[in-house]
């Protein structure tokens, strides 16, 4: 799981740690939430078999080392960065980690015979109206297509991004063994704002309702999609089960609900 130590990544270890897995390994890119989820998995699960690696998925070679050690056979792709406005600031880092970070990850997973790969995604990819959105927008295409690359058996075609050696691009053939019919299956989950993730508008609303106001709404006709976290995930897991590769499964998130009135309540 990357992105392990996040609202849906630690959610999604903590239910994947109850069907008790052969082993279970952790990425995240930030170490303090991922510690305390650490902590929580050892004294609820004693028996599990946990492994917790501080890194992150721009890092090519670093990615490769670990699927190379591994060999996980599911791999669910939570690590990105969610924060809307923040990432309107920084697009290019947005590009890098969230892009080009599912790019390094599914190409991993497909060298190292993953079986599954499913990615975190977003209802802000749909039409997306800002940089995140439009970031997760490029994930789901990636993993899509991957999907059909391997379908066609054409994957030996997907190179990785800019591995560079002595300031030259390193070829395909000097960083990854070919793969001979590949049969990861690429799928994605879609759901919208999970009710106190991590740069949801729930946590933030208390804190100015504590601090005595004002609550603050960007604009009063936003309107979200809302879930809990465990719901959340426990769907993500289910889309996982349903994947054959290349499909996009959109959860029912019920209906939507005006920022505004939400702010009001």
């Amino acid at each position: 799981i990357t992105g392990a130590g996040g609202s849906i990544g630690s959610e999604l270890c903590r239910q994947i740690a109850s069907h008790n897995p052969k082993q279970l390994v952790m990425l995240d890119i930030y170490e303090n939430t991922t510690y305390e989820i650490q902590n929580e998995l050892k004294r609820e699960f004693p028996e599990l078999n946990l492994v917790v690696l501080i890194a992150s998925v721009r890092n090519t070679k670093r990615i490769d080392h670990i699927f190379e050690m591994y060999r996980p056979e599911i791999v669910y792709h939570a690590a990105a960065h969610k924060h809307v406005p923040l990432m309107e600031d920084s697009p290019c880092e947005a590009i890098k980690n969230n892009v080009m970070g599912t790019y390094n990850t599914a190409l991993a997973a497909l060298h190292y015979g993953c079986k599954r790969f499913v990615l975190i995604s977003t209802d802000k990819a749909v039409n997306p109206t800002n940089v995140m959105g439009a970031s997760k927008r490029m994930c789901e295409m990636i993993i899509q297509t991957f999907a059909r690359k391997v379908k066609e058996k054409r994957a030996g075609e997907l190179r990785p991004i800019q591995v560079f050696k002595d300031n030259r691009i390193i070829e395909m053939e000097e960083y990854y063994s070919a793969v001979e019919n590949p049969t990861t299956e690429f799928a994605a989950v879609r759901f919208g704002n999970v009710l106190g993730s991590n740069g949801s508008v729930i946590p933030k609303f208390k804190k100015q309702i504590e601090a005595g106001g004002p609550v603050t709404v960007t604009h009063p006709d936003i309107i979200r999609y809302f879930m809990t976290i465990s719901e959340a995930v426990s769907l993500v897991l289910q889309a996982g089960n349903y994947a054959k590769g290349g499909e996009i499964f959109v959860l029912d998130m019920g209906t939507p609900i005006k920022i505004d009135t939400m702010a009001r309540n």
